[in-house]
């Protein structure tokens, strides 16, 4: 199993937004390969002294941090999938309404190395 994972500050007043603009990439991705798509908003996000959520994204008091996650059966099936996720103009136009600050998101993929 491959698993995107997706930190990013998104404003609170914004938070009706988000979920709906996620639930509509959810669309893409799942159509694309992904078997499963997670979008988690922070309520118990402490601000650390060195390290924390909060710290990684630069949040402001405006903002609130969320989480994503998407699930692929591998890696080669992710790859395909944000390649045509990427490619897509209807996926473009969605993100560049996306409420948050994109420059302070952080992103990566990850393999499974344990699972419950």
């Amino acid at each position: 199993m491959f698993i995107d994972v997706m930190v990013a500050p998104v404003k609170t007043a914004r938070k009706t937004a988000y979920i709906e603009l996620s639930t509509e990439m959810s669309a893409l991705f799942l159509d694309n390969g992904a078997v499963g798509y997670t979008e988690c908003w922070g309520s118990d996000v402490p601000q650390g002294v060195r390290t924390s959520f909060p710290l990684s994204v630069e949040l402001a008091e405006d903002e609130t941090c969320a989480v994503c996650f998407i699930t692929y059966p591998d890696k080669a099936t992710r790859d395909a999938c944000m390649e045509f996720v990427m490619a897509d103009e209807t996926a473009n136009q969605m993100m560049q309404k996306m409420p948050l600050d994109g420059e302070r998101m952080i992103f990566g993929g990850f393999e499974t190395i344990v699972a419950l």
